[in-house]
């Protein structure tokens, strides 16, 4: 049948910016999707401790208001996705997340920030996998098709309806069925099991940064560097 037709967990985070060792987790959602539909979901308020800067608000529209009123404390949110994640992760079963790196690095960073057991720690010390990433595959196997690589942008290259752009639910359902639809249309893709085409995804994620850094330096910025760490890059230093 192929994994895209098998159980597939959709996650995704709605967060205060756009750099993951800083930014915090506002939103949440992860769903459980099989052949293309859901069948079960977890969301997530936090309340983030920081104030959400207004260009935030603007992207998923959750206000300093409600998120301190209705948010659970971040480090609960945090553990609670961890927790969520980890145990599919145990059992085998592949998370879909757009543009991985950001998320699993945040939510990474949230983890260290709360002094709560990372990642790795919680699956025995090994890397959180299969991660299945439809950003870092349909770059790799659609590489010179022209247009932007936003969500929105590939999900309307695949067929898959957004409704609510930037909704954590939303976003999550969005990335698991664009990774099916992606399998639909690339036999090779769908021909690799979870595990594989996480081993292929690290390499052509670090093709891809190496590739993108050799630019901005050709362009004039001769020390550019693009980080090719894929799907999780651990915080460095101390907890901000």
């Amino acid at each position: 049948m192929g994994w895209h037709r098998e159980l597939l967990i959709g996650f995704d985070l709605e967060t205060t910016g756009t750099d993951p060792r800083e930014a915090r987790i506002v939103t949440g959602a992860v769903i459980e999707i099989r052949d293309g539909e859901p069948t079960g979901r977890r969301e997530w308020l936090a309340d983030p401790g920081v104030p959400i800067p207004a260009d935030a608000v603007a992207v998923h529209g959750v206000s300093n208001e409600r998120a301190a009123a209705e948010g659970s404390p971040a480090d609960q949110v945090a553990d609670a996705i961890a927790g969520v994640l980890t145990a599919h992760w145990r059992a085998g079963v592949p998370v879909v997340a757009y543009n991985a790196a950001f998320d699993l690095t945040l939510l990474s960073a949230e983890l260290r920030r709360h002094g709560l057991p990372s990642l790795r720690d919680r699956l025995g010390g090994v890397d959180p996998a299969p991660v299945i990433d439809p950003y870092t595959i349909d770059r790799s196997v659609d590489r010179y098709r022209r247009g932007k690589r936003t969500l929105e942008a590939v999900c309307a290259e695949y067929g898959i309806v957004l409704d609510a752009a930037h909704d954590a639910t939303a976003d999550a359902l969005a990335a698991a069925r664009l990774a099916c639809a992606i399998a639909g249309r690339h036999p090779k893709v769908a021909a690799l099991g979870p595990a594989e085409l996480h081993r292929r995804q690290i390499e052509w994620y670090a093709e891809w940064a190496a590739d993108f850094q050799d630019f901005l330096r050709r362009k004039g910025d001769a020390t550019a560097t693009v980080d090719g760490t894929w799907p999780l890059r651990e915080p460095a230093g101390e907890p901000v």
